[in-house]
């Protein structure tokens, strides 16, 4: 019997909001917090963070999710505030920190790069890892990576172009530089203790980073462990016997509902067919799920974020790789080309697209209610 006749595969999210005033400057979230389940802050003053439960199909994923997101849009009418669906804000002044010994750890080892990571808002992916089949998984996520395209927000960074996926930029190519393997994107693995071997590998290097920038061993014990202190985009997730993909910039919830389902979809697929690693190209079929070699999908990523959906090849690698390329129309391609932004139109643009991110959820309301 196939993973897909048997058990549902259970999938959450996690997504991240700016938060906003009336005149579209970034604030704190303060009561948005008890607004709903699942409803965290972020380690940033302006960020929100709303959760779901693993949920065993897509229409509980997707009901559960925009009645969340709907609650704490309540309160923030209530209230005068907005939810912005970018992976930057676009352009803005200092971003303060909410006080952490954790993040004071991540300061001392990344640096002044680490100001990079602090104008993120991004979208997890959790799918149930299945018995026998979790390998394939996680090398299936690694390889779907150049999906991020699908969902680029923003592409800009203080206001200037950076990327067709800036978050994207950010986080592997700027903020992690000098520490690399925390985020860049892993190779494939043949079997679950290569990756326990790995990810000990790299907490040990972080111990030691952060130990040379004067930081005590307790004191990163007591904040990290092997599994919380690396950021690669694919991730084994014990504590919640998932595989995370921890890419999509944050976007509308129809776009990140959509993604997800994609992905448990994959996953069911896996038991009923042989997968592979071979050649550059990469398809999904009914008979056979081929992989493209890593230092291919690495191409693909890279593009993905350079130039997203602009990029034929990526749209034609996401197309054989099972994605409905059609159904995603990235804000990125629709902002971009406004560089430099001020912050004065940046403060219009986060008003806009907070607007748009409200009538995603009415509209998805509206038809539930029919």
């Amino acid at each position: 019997m196939s993973a897909h006749d048997s058990e549902p595969i259970r999938r959450s999210i996690e997504v991240e909001y700016w938060v906003i005033d009336g005149d579209g400057r970034l604030v704190e979230p303060e009561s948005l917090v008890e607004a709903s389940a699942g409803t965290e802050r972020e380690f940033v003053e302006p960020l929100l963070e709303i959760k779901t439960t693993p949920c065993e199909s897509t229409a509980a994923l997707r009901r559960e999710l925009y009645r969340r997101i709907e609650s704490v849009l309540d309160r923030a009418e209530e209230v005068g505030k907005g939810l912005v669906p970018l992976a930057t804000p676009v352009n803005a002044g200092e971003i303060a920190e909410l006080p952490s010994e954790r993040t004071r750890v991540q300061n001392r080892v990344v640096g002044e790069d680490f100001e990079y990571v602090r104008r993120c808002a991004g979208t997890h992916v959790h799918v149930e890892q299945q018995p026998g089949l979790a390998v394939d998984q996680l090398n299936a996520f690694v390889a779907l990576d150049p999906a991020l395209a699908l969902v680029n927000s923003s592409p800009y960074f203080r206001g200037g172009r950076l990327a067709a996926g800036a978050r994207s930029k950010l986080y592997r190519w700027m903020a992690y530089d000098d520490v690399p393997h925390q985020g860049r994107l892993w190779s494939y693995i043949d079997d679950a203790e290569e990756w326990t071997r790995r990810i000990e590998r790299r907490y040990e290097a972080f111990e030691t980073a952060a130990m040379e920038a004067g930081v005590n061993r307790h004191l990163v014990a007591s904040n990290f462990d092997p599994e919380s202190a690396v950021w690669t985009p694919v991730q084994f997730r014990e504590a919640f016997s998932t595989v995370e993909w921890r890419s999509p910039d944050t976007a509308l919830p129809s776009d990140v509902v959509r993604l997800a389902d994609r992905l448990a979809a994959l996953v069911a697929h896996l038991d009923d067919v042989e997968v592979r690693i071979e050649g550059e190209e990469g398809r999904i079929t009914d008979e056979a799920v081929v992989l493209p070699e890593f230092d291919a999908v690495i191409e693909y990523v890279n593009e993905a974020i350079r130039d997203g959906l602009s990029s034929g090849r990526v749209r034609s690698y996401l197309d054989r790789m099972g994605f409905d390329v059609e159904a995603y129309d990235p804000m990125a391609h629709e902002l971009d080309g406004a560089a430099p932004v001020s912050r004065d139109r940046a403060r219009e643009i986060r008003l806009d697209h907070a607007a748009r991110l409200e009538a995603d959820v009415r509209r998805a309301k509206a038809a539930a209610d029919d």
